[in-house]
């Protein structure tokens, strides 16, 4: 089912002023600089996935959440405004795909999974996405010494 997310972003934010649509023509493309089969790979997913034993995300949280690669899938929750989660809730994997990326891993497709996926709720304001939670992901990236990301937007 299609959701109407700009109609919805209205909706969701109408006390705001008028959102203004980030446009980014200065973000750079870095080709891998070896085969994805050698690659540590990082799943970074917008869905608002957390463990049940993890604090769930509140409204305008800034904050991030690693969820071990070994995660069992019936331990994910999900907190997040911007979606129905009807179908993350039945499979998990199509907003946060850890169980397809392990078996890639399994596979050979990937060299090696990082040890923690990421998972976040986006907000309503692109500077507290680049001034707060950015560097938030990119130290967790840098010590989890990743090549790539997977990323999921939502």
């Amino acid at each position: 089912m299609p959701i109407a997310y700009i109609q919805r972003t209205r909706e969701r934010y109408a006390q705001y002023p008028p959102y203004r649509w980030v446009i980014n023509t200065e973000a750079s493309w870095t080709p891998l600089a070896r085969p994805l089969k050698d690659c540590r790979l990082a799943l970074i997913s917008s869905g608002g996935f957390y463990l049940k034993d993890q604090p769930p995300f509140k409204e305008n949280d800034a904050s991030i959440r690693a969820i071990p690669k070994s995660a069992d899938p019936r331990d994910l929750r999900i907190y997040h405004h911007g979606y129905r989660d009807d179908d993350a809730d039945r499979d998990p994997n199509c907003v946060f795909p850890l169980e397809r990326l392990r078996e890639l891993e399994a596979a050979g497709v990937i060299g090696e999974l990082a040890d923690s996926a990421l998972s976040f709720v986006t907000l309503y304001s692109a500077r507290r996405e680049i001034e707060e939670r950015a560097p938030k992901i990119v130290a967790a990236l840098k010590a989890m010494a990743v090549d790539a990301a997977f990323l999921v937007p939502v």
